[in-house]
């Protein structure tokens, strides 16, 4: 068989390594990596989310997995994952993340390693997509530090979320690659400081082509090959706190208005794509994510535009700071596995406290 001949390299690799204890039969490594099924082959997700039994489910006491199987349902192994407005900023730090979670270091047994270095199976990947012609210098840190540390790993791709044709070749051919589209944040933005009796169709044109038209056409492009591969997807919407309160110090009414649409479109996309339809396709989940004020380049600009923003905007939350992209790592971590199962429809605020005055 295909693989039987290059299972002499991995003699030094399986003595040496630290589940040598464990044996591993012929059948065991002839029984077949079930996870390696395309994923239109799986049986439809139980009502408990995800799989043939629940996250939720206690491992048996004794079990060898204890220690490799805690938190598991934050696993993300073998997944495929796209982020637009991933080349630098909060996208690139929540893309960094995922392949954090889901590389070889997750794997929790010797025969997954075997797998995987055989390609039964995938390692995951994450596809950061963005307009900017080449990856910006923070990102081609983070895929050199990405593939030794992690096992997973980062692309980068030119695209335009203006482009519908573009977007939706873009993430065909990410599917493509695996059979399989597992998950989305939907980060690219922009935003226009300026009063709205200064704001020209041009102004009102940029911000929503990109904040919000561009929000959908990823959002459908990805859910049209998480439908066709039969994914339980998950899709994250990078909304803002900006959607629900007007900032002080930063006057900008469609950047505002833009985040505002994202949270109804991300409640009207969960409505259409959460329910199992008779050939097993849906599923997806669809939420959002509101941050407060991060600094990032986007948050830079505006600074320099309005220099007396950031001592306004530390005031105004209760941890009286801005925040950094790398504290929404968590946040999306538990959007995009199954850790999240039950929630779609919602937004997660993450505000430093701003909206709860």
């Amino acid at each position: 068989m295909k693989y039987t001949r290059s299972l002499p390299r991995f003699g030094a690799f399986i003595a040496h390594s630290r589940f040598a204890k464990r044996s591993l039969s012929a059948r065991q490594l002839h029984t077949g990596p079930r996870i390696a099924k395309p994923v239109s082959a799986m049986k439809p997700a139980t009502e408990t989310g995800g799989g043939t039994s629940s996250i939720q489910e206690n491992l048996p006491q004794g079990s060898s997995q204890q220690n490799h199987g805690r938190f598991r349902e934050f696993d993300l192994q073998n997944k495929v994952f796209a982020v637009t407005g991933g080349g630098r900023g909060l996208g690139l730090a929540l893309a960094e993340a995922l392949v954090e979670a889901g590389g070889k270091g997750m794997l929790d047994n010797l025969r997954q390693y075997v797998w995987l270095e055989l390609k039964l199976i995938q390692p995951l990947a994450v596809y950061c997509l963005d307009r900017l012609p080449e990856p910006d210098d923070e990102f081609t840190t983070a895929q050199k530090r990405a593939s030794p540390e992690f096992g997973g790993s980062l692309h980068y791709q030119r695209i335009d979320v203006r482009d519908v044709k573009n977007v939706n070749d873009t993430m065909a051919g990410i599917a493509a690659e695996s059979n399989r589209l597992d998950g989305l944040i939907a980060a690219a933005g922009v935003n226009h400081i300026g009063a709205a009796i200064d704001h020209t169709p041009a102004d009102i044109d940029d911000v929503m082509s990109i904040n919000y038209t561009g929000v959908f056409t990823a959002a459908t492009a990805a859910a049209k090959q998480m439908l066709h591969w039969k994914c339980r997807g998950s899709i994250v919407l990078v909304s803002s706190m900006s959607g629900l309160i007007a900032n002080k110090g930063m006057v900008s009414p469609v950047y505002n208005s833009s985040k505002a649409a994202v949270l109804q479109l991300g409640r009207s996309l969960a409505m259409e794509w959460g329910r199992i339809d008779e050939e097993g396709r849906g599923g997806i989940r669809v939420n959002c994510l509101c941050p407060g004020h991060i600094v990032t380049p986007m948050v830079k600009q505006t600074l320099r535009e309005c220099p007396d923003a950031k001592e306004l905007w530390q005031a105004e939350n209760m941890l009286g700071r801005l925040s950094k992209p790398e504290e929404f790592r968590g946040a999306a971590l538990f959007l995009l596995s199954e850790a999240s199962s039950f929630m779609t429809g919602g937004s997660l605020v993450i505000d430093g406290g701003h909206t709860a005055w």
